[in-house]
């Protein structure tokens, strides 16, 4: 009868460790947004957007870990105004020599069963440097239009642009620049 149970037992952690399996999210680019606000002059805040982007979450709610690759297209940047957009294409990302930029994290924090943030690197104009992405919002649901589960989050940082030698307009541009990410990617 012991050995009964312990076989149980034995199948019950099987079958919870095999259900504990990463899977795979793609981003979903109409649901996914990339922007960022930067004080201009003292006045007032600019605000722009890359509207190209894609990736992927390969995330595993029972284990807590995660890891995710978004790329967005710097020569995507939109601010609502052409020329404003041209000179950050060519001062700021020079767009022509980086046509990307790249986030990969690897480090999911969690509060409860929600992601708190995800650590990571942020590749801009050609330089890497650490980042953390801090949850404002995260949820997973079962979209009944499409069937199958979404998830996701906004999430935000600080960045020193300075630190990827982005300094042109310093210090009329403050060298901080605010990046939130509205994100939701659908499971394969």
């Amino acid at each position: 009868m012991k050995s009964t149970w312990i076989a149980l037992a034995c199948a019950g952690f099987a079958t919870t460790a095999a259900l504990a399996e990463p899977a795979t999210y793609t981003v979903e680019p109409t649901h996914t947004f990339v922007t960022f606000e930067a004080l201009h002059q003292g006045t007032s805040t600019n605000r722009g957007r890359f509207d190209k982007k894609e990736g992927t979450i390969v995330f595993d709610k029972a284990a807590k870990t995660g890891k995710v690759d978004i790329t967005l297209e710097t020569g995507s940047i939109n601010t609502g105004t052409g020329p404003f957009d041209g000179h950050l294409k060519k001062e700021f990302f020079k767009t022509e020599q980086f046509p990307t930029a790249r986030f990969v994290g690897d480090k999911f924090t969690f509060s409860g069963d929600k992601v708190a943030s995800v650590e990571g690197q942020l590749t801009l104009v050609g330089q890497t440097h650490p980042v953390t992405l801090k949850a404002s919002a995260f949820n997973c649901y079962e979209n009944t239009r499409i069937k199958r589960e979404v998830c996701g989050g906004d999430f935000e940082t600080t960045i020193a642009r300075s630190q990827w030698g982005i300094t042109s307009g310093l210090p009329g541009i403050p060298d901080n620049i605010k990046l939130l990410i509205q994100i939701e990617a659908i499971k394969q």
